[in-house]
């Protein structure tokens, strides 16, 4: 039983604070008219096994179509930090970056609102697994050229195939530091 059902129950101290009054201490209003936009971090991601690469392609949910493993950036977080976030909670992944592929932008609508949406792609490499996918529908690695057929975008078809050009790039510079 709490103090709020007895009778005269002493209402609690609040220590020099004062009590909440259920009002809202942020200003709401001011937050919906700020333009706001949404950072979202994407991985070309790719492993190498028996002399072939695959690209790591992802479901969200049951009904939406095959892309990039896709990050949020949160408040204070790096947009590489937070693609490195989402591929170790949902998949215990160790990856390294490689370099950024390219950029995109959208606009969604939230609450009949148009939300711009910032995409930032990047080149990374699978190192080792502890696990299955967690957090995904689905999940599949396959060949670029079967990866790029089954996405569901074009643009995140076209950023996949810049990531095979600067991947092409980047084992050429590395074979010439060997």
């Amino acid at each position: 039983m709490g103090w709020q059902s007895r009778p005269n129950a002493r209402v609690p101290k609040t220590r020099g604070r004062k009590p909440y009054t259920g009002s809202n201490p942020v200003p709401t209003a001011n937050i919906m008219k700020k333009e706001t936009t949404i950072l979202i971090s994407a991985a070309c991601l790719f492993k190498e096994s028996k002399g072939k690469q695959y690209w790591l392609l992802v479901k969200p949910s049951e009904d939406s179509a095959w892309e990039l493993p896709r990050a949020t950036v949160r408040k204070g977080e790096s947009s590489v930090r937070a693609i490195l976030r989402v591929l170790g909670e949902m998949g215990g992944m160790t990856v390294k970056v490689l370099e950024e592929v390219g950029r995109g932008s959208a606009t969604i609508n939230i609450n009949n609102r148009s939300v711009p949406q910032k995409f930032l792609y990047y080149l990374l490499i699978y190192k080792a697994s502890a696990g299955e996918l967690i957090g995904f529908d689905d999940s599949k690695w396959l060949e670029y050229a079967k990866a790029v057929k089954e996405m569901g975008s074009k643009k995140e078809a076209s950023q996949l195939r810049e990531a095979k050009q600067v991947l092409a790039k980047w084992e050429k510079q590395n074979l010439k530091k060997r």
